[in-house]
């Protein structure tokens, strides 16, 4: 999905990983922390302070929280340091560390974004978004369809492969996708879009581009998650996967009435977040930063070049105004994003998601009976 447009050390990675907050009563239920909030970058920043002695101000457009320092010498972290200490460690061998120092401290709002992008773009795929129209969670239960997305994707990244959240997340995301007619070459497309699409967003509208340590990490990371869906023939590094999503939607994009609907849904999902007068800009602003062959396939009339150019830019200036912020002290995961609303009282991994039914249940109709 798209709301607006690479990616190594044992010793840090208990700091930088907190676990997700649980109910006493009830093992594995998660609860949405009260994380930073952010608005897209065609809104204003409204900056909300707290009462204390050294208040903490959070800007809710640059996805920062801001603790004014009264002394020099306090501790003040660089803005550049989490990135020489992603430089020290081995994208390979550390690939999960470096995708969620990247993703949860440098870039969080832009993961998000770009992440929605690169669902949203597969929709332009017909088998892809005929597949989704027909099963409705794109359309009728748009929003949980989302959260569920977002959550289960980030527990892998929050917690590890190997940790309990992470094998049940990956269990849940096995069991759904096995219970539908999905091909191989889609399922490895999907994938490809969550390696290639953070970096081209975050190169073009980040406050800083990603380094090639963390694009390869990024490739990384993601090619462990796909041997683990069981997908095949999965690219080796970043310049296969990204070889792999061009030719591929150079091949398939093509109109499709279905689809259509799901883009349509996915779109009036992302306005109904914020106040009903803002509906049509956020529409406008969205179709202005999708590329052309998205808007080709999905008929949308392109915004002017002057509302291109506007928009663009103000996501650029975004970065910008980021880049003179202090980085970020605590991690920020997906289940900590106001966009997420399915779950005001917590959820369980095991419980997201689709529940599986035997064979495929998208009806297919009767085949023809060959001569």
């Amino acid at each position: 999905m798209r709301h607006l447009q690479g990616l190594t050390s044992d010793l840090i990675a208990p700091a930088l990983c907190p676990p997700t907050c649980t109910s006493g009563t009830e093992p594995g239920a998660v609860r949405p922390a009260q994380g930073l909030r952010t608005l897209p970058a065609v809104l204003n920043a409204f900056p909300l302070c707290d009462c204390s002695d050294r208040p903490t101000v959070r800007l809710l457009l640059l996805d920062v929280e801001w603790e004014p320092r009264r002394q020099k010498g306090d501790g003040v972290v660089k803005r550049f340091e989490r990135l020489e200490q992603i430089r020290g460690m081995d994208p390979c061998k550390d690939a999960s560390e470096i995708y969620r120092l990247a993703s949860a401290y440098e870039f969080p709002w832009d993961f998000a974004r770009s992440l929605e992008l690169a669902l949203y773009r597969t929709y332009a795929v017909p088998s892809i978004g005929r597949l989704l129209a027909e099963t409705a969670e794109f359309t009728d239960r748009t929003q949980k369809r989302y959260d569920d997305t977002a959550l289960l994707l980030d527990a892998v990244v929050e917690h590890g492969f190997d940790s309990e959240q992470g094998r049940t997340a990956i269990r849940r995301i096995n069991q759904m996708h096995r219970s539908y007619d999905i091909s191989n070459d889609d399922m490895r497309y999907v994938l490809c879009t969550f390696v290639v699409m953070p970096k081209r967003w975050i190169d073009a509208y980040g406050w800083r581009r990603l380094s090639r340590h963390e694009t390869v990490a990024g490739a990384v990371h993601y090619r462990t998650l796909g041997l683990r869906m069981g997908i095949k023939d999965i690219p080796g590094t970043y310049e296969e996967f990204e070889h792999c999503l061009d030719t591929y939607e150079a091949a398939h994009f093509a109109w499709d009435e279905d689809a259509r609907r799901v883009s349509d849904a996915t779109l009036a999902l992302m306005a109904s977040w914020y106040p009903r007068p803002l509906h049509p800009l956020l529409r406008t602003a969205t179709l202005a930063l999708l590329d052309e062959p998205l808007l080709r396939a999905f008929r949308y009339t392109p915004p002017s070049a002057a509302t291109r150019a506007f928009v663009r830019h103000a996501v650029r200036l975004r970065g910008r105004a980021v880049r003179l912020m202090p980085p970020r002290r605590a991690p920020h995961h997906a289940r900590q994003n106001w966009e997420i609303k399915g779950y005001p009282n917590g959820y369980r991994l095991d419980e997201l998601g689709t529940r599986p039914v035997r064979g495929c249940p998208v009806p297919h109709g009767e085949r023809p009976v060959a001569d």
